[in-house]
């Protein structure tokens, strides 16, 4: 059967061929549907190809792009600008990041106190699921004009474009299972599965289904990227293998972390011996602000050079976390990490400069060093140009060792575990004597502290099936055990939804 994709879309892109941003897909419509109009064949586009390598490149150029506007997630909200809005709300749903002050307001009944979660007309449940159903509707639309679902091009360009949709679907859908399932139940129907451009909506799909069509898409785009002869990512902000490789490493440890451990150890093995490095200690206070910087760019796997053109400012991550920024970090809203976490780091780390700590001041254990836009308190970044890291290599190294010591294999999980401690800390050896459930609960430590800010210790309290206890610092359920499968960190499905899919009713259970 012949693939189909819009012509007007198409249209679109020839005139914007070399786009990196804006909406250049039409996204329309709820949840996973598109209004398809005039159709392309696959066939068409891969001639396309032949004379205008860029045109599947610049389909999956749209897709990056999105991940930074603001309004993606279909709000005029300052919380609503891409892919990193949601790595404050992870990081405020685990109780890594504190809401310590609230001025303006933002996240604090919704995200920090938990109360979007257990009301499904809250904007917060509408603006993940739309935003990353909109990355999803994108990557179909891609995948559809190469040929569809578990299709291999004959081009490496396309191969290579293939490739990157078909992971950051995956991507996507791995967000929202994460959001959206309280822990994994293999035959619970959690969310419509969505694979090609349809004009319908569609009923949920079980989260083995969702589950088995992101390592499908992982594991052929592992595969396509490993064909594309020639091909090499000309942007830090494009997937490659590498960050394939690590997505479906997280993917396979959300399902079944004990089963799945030896190919989740396998597979960050492959990162690591990949061409990243991980920052030393002597970068901890750049500001993991640009990715151009030596440094950042030997650890970064991805992220994005933001420039002025991007019009980045209030509203963005950096204006909720960094605390120089005029924004509301710097105005109001504090964002702090945990202090019974900061409390926790040994003496000698070095990453406890990345905060500040001064138990007088309103701004106690901000990262005043680990993030900053500029160096000067009193709001002088009115224009974001500091970059967005989506992914380090010290997750996979983190992930190896979780995965070893969950295999049993402890002499490689402490491998990996010093080779990462070893340049946060002065004398790294009490790892040595670290075993079983101790060296587990120590790497969980580890990921929690290296990875604050970046959006990656909830995925690690879920799969790891922990318990979070809020410190002092933080506003709302201070001391209040909540654990990893509690319902107030799982996402409802949102109102609109179930009222315009027929298919999807108001049992979000």
């Amino acid at each position: 059967m012949k693939k189909i994709f819009r012509l007007s879309a198409v249209l679109t892109l020839l005139v914007l061929v070399s786009a990196c941003e804006g909406d250049i897909l039409n996204n329309s419509g709820v949840a996973g549907v598109s209004q398809p109009t005039t159709s392309l064949t696959s066939a068409q586009t891969e001639a396309a190809s032949l004379t205008n390598p860029g045109i599947p490149a610049a389909f999956v150029n749209g897709i990056y792009g999105q991940m930074i506007q603001t309004g993606t997630g279909g709000t005029g909200g300052h919380d609503d600008f891409g892919h990193k809005s949601y790595h404050v709300f992870s990081d405020m749903m685990c109780g890594d990041m504190a809401l310590s002050v609230s001025t303006y307001g933002w996240y604090r009944v919704s995200i920090a106190e938990l109360g979007a979660m257990q009301d499904f007309t809250f904007g917060d449940n509408r603006q993940v699921w739309r935003y990353y159903y909109r990355i999803i509707r994108s990557a179909n639309n891609v995948i559809q004009s190469l040929g569809g679902n578990d299709f291999e091009p004959a081009l490496s360009d396309n191969k290579a474009s293939m490739a990157q949709a078909l992971t950051l679907r995956a991507h996507a859908y791995f967000y929202l299972t994460q959001f959206y399932q309280r822990k994994y139940v293999a035959n619970e129907a959690i969310l419509p599965l969505y694979t090609e451009p349809i004009g319908q909506n569609l009923p949920k799909s079980t989260a083995q289904e969702v589950y088995d069509r992101m390592i499908a898409d992982l594991r052929l785009a592992i595969k396509l990227f490993g064909d594309a002869a020639g091909w090499t990512r000309s942007a830090p902000n494009q997937v490659n293998t590498y960050i394939s490789h690590q997505i479906l490493a997280m993917v396979l440890g959300a399902q079944d972390r004990v089963g799945n451990a030896t190919e989740i150890a396998s597979l960050t093995q492959a990162v690591i011996n990949g061409p990243f490095s991980i920052l030393p200690m002597t970068e901890l206070y750049n500001g993991f602000n640009d990715i151009n910087r030596t440094a950042n760019a030997n650890s970064w796997m991805w992220g994005i050079d933001i420039t002025e053109n991007n019009n980045l400012g209030l509203v963005s991550w950096w204006g909720q976390v960094d605390m120089f920024s005029y924004s509301y970090a710097w105005a109001g809203d504090y964002k702090a990490i945990d202090e019974t976490l900061y409390n926790s780091m040994d003496a000698t780390d070095a990453r406890r400069g990345q905060f500040r700590n001064n138990p007088a001041s309103g701004r106690h254990l901000q990262p005043e060093f680990k993030f900053w836009a500029s160096n000067v308190i009193g709001g002088t970044s009115f224009t974001v140009t500091a970059d967005y890291v989506y992914m380090r290599v010290e997750e996979a190294y983190l992930l190896n060792a979780e995965a070893n010591a969950t295999a049993g294999n402890d002499a490689a999980a402490r491998t990996s575990l010093k080779a990462l401690v070893s340049q946060r800390v002065a004398n790294p050896n009490y790892i040595d004597a670290l075993s079983g459930q101790a060296l587990i609960d120590e790497i969980y430590k580890q990921t929690r502290l290296e990875l604050w800010g970046e959006g990656k210790s909830f995925f690690a309290l879920k799969r790891l099936g922990k318990t979070m206890v809020r410190g002092n610092n933080h506003l709302s359920l201070v001391g209040v055990p909540v654990a990893y499968d509690d319902e107030r960190l799982q996402f409802e499905i949102p109102q609109d939804e179930i009222q315009n899919n027929p298919f999807v009713n108001d049992q979000n259970q």
